[in-house]
């Protein structure tokens, strides 16, 4: 079992925008690429920062674009990419930060992590191709247009493709929503 050994953990399957929970009820927030998936992605911090207490922390590990993509990285790389991976749109570490700051954080710090995460596309895009051209029952269920998870088989070649070149960025954000103090422990926390 998943939560063996964790009684004080509940998950729970909420919107991300409107979780219908108590305000101030939660010390930390993680977001694991999530954010990316929001249409709204304004109204998730705002959200978020309802949720958090005073001091509270949020965490976001998300994928970025480059700071103002050329229109042919937006065309034939960022926006595929959102459509094949059904992400409404990808924006940029310093538009995170805008975000951030807009819905009440401060104390933000932000992590590239780009070099780390391209490595496990490079991996993703071969062992995808290797598997695709020795494979082909797997080849027939990709060209099968009523396949409709087929389009993410492009999407990690653009992926990779799109690491490689500078056009996709990943990141860690660190904040926390203002309001009320937090001792010197909590910040180190």
């Amino acid at each position: 079992l998943f939560t063996a050994g964790l009684a004080n953990v509940n998950f729970m399957l909420c919107d991300g925008l409107t979780s219908g929970l108590p305000s101030a009820s939660f010390d930390a927030v993680v977001s694991v690429e999530s954010s990316e998936h929001m249409q709204d992605k304004p109204a998730f911090f705002a959200e978020v920062s309802r949720l958090l207490r005073p001091g509270g922390r949020l965490v976001v590990a998300a994928w970025l674009s480059r700071e103002q993509p050329s229109a042919s990285e937006s065309k034939y790389l960022l926006e595929p990419i959102c459509v094949e991976g059904r992400l409404p749109s990808m924006a940029s570490a310093s538009e995170y930060e805008g975000m951030l700051g807009a819905a009440g954080f401060r104390n933000i710090e932000f992590q590239d992590l780009t070099l780390n995460v391209r490595k496990t596309w490079s991996v993703c895009a071969l062992r995808c191709l290797t598997r695709i051209s020795s494979n082909q029952v797997l080849r027939q269920r990709i060209l099968d247009p009523a396949f409709s998870n087929r389009v993410f088989a492009k999407a990690v070649l653009r992926i990779w493709l799109a690491y490689r070149t500078g056009s996709m960025r990943y990141g860690l954000f660190s904040a926390r929503k203002s309001g009320g103090e937090y001792s010197e422990e909590s910040r180190r926390r």
